[in-house]
């Protein structure tokens, strides 16, 4: 009985681990994109320029990209391991992780095509691609023809993840709190 208690114990510490530095992780990339992307260069070229701006971007986002993509590997692990768990998990559940993986894994692939141009030239037109998108201006998709791939892949997968999250929330019926 207490190797059982001892291993479900370490268990938990490993789950409150992983889900502590997934959303830690994730949190900070979700305001860090909304911010970065959505905020117009005239707010802030007066005390940053775009190159500072993209550094700045790469290392927070990197540091943060680590620790969602540690704190998902160590709950997807989990996940996929614990026969408990797989048991009774839904493969829409595992789904989406693996979706969160790859894309935590795409955004951390960045960093290194990020770096050949620290100027914040594609910074910017990314940026544009965004605002574009959000206030429903065209031209947006001209900004994305000199993108790598792997921006393409991870703004694409982002996308979907965002439209399936927010699916699944709209379609989950509605329950009194009390």
């Amino acid at each position: 009985i207490r190797v059982v208690e001892r291993s479900r114990g370490l268990g938990d510490v490993y789950k409150r681990q992983g889900s502590n530095l997934f959303h830690i992780g994730v949190l900070f990339l979700f305001f860090g994109h909304t911010v970065g992307m959505l905020t117009p260069h005239f707010v802030y070229e007066h005390f940053m320029s775009a190159g500072a701006k993209q550094l700045m971007a790469m290392v927070s986002g990197g540091i943060a990209g680590t620790l969602g993509f540690i704190g998902l590997s160590i709950l997807l692990h989990r996940r996929l391991s614990d026969p408990r768990i797989r048991a009774t998990s839904k493969t829409s559940d595992i789904l989406i992780l693996v979706l969160l993986w790859l894309q935590l894994a795409l955004g951390l692939a960045t960093i290194p095509l990020s770096a050949q141009h620290l100027d914040g030239s594609m910074m910017m037109k990314l940026a544009e691609w965004g605002q574009r998108v959000v206030t429903f201006r065209s031209g947006g998709v001209e900004l994305l023809a000199e993108a790598g791939w792997i921006f393409k892949a991870h703004m694409f997968l982002g996308m979907s993840i965002f439209l399936i999250l927010s699916l699944i929330h709209i379609s989950e019926p509605t329950r009194p709190l009390y």
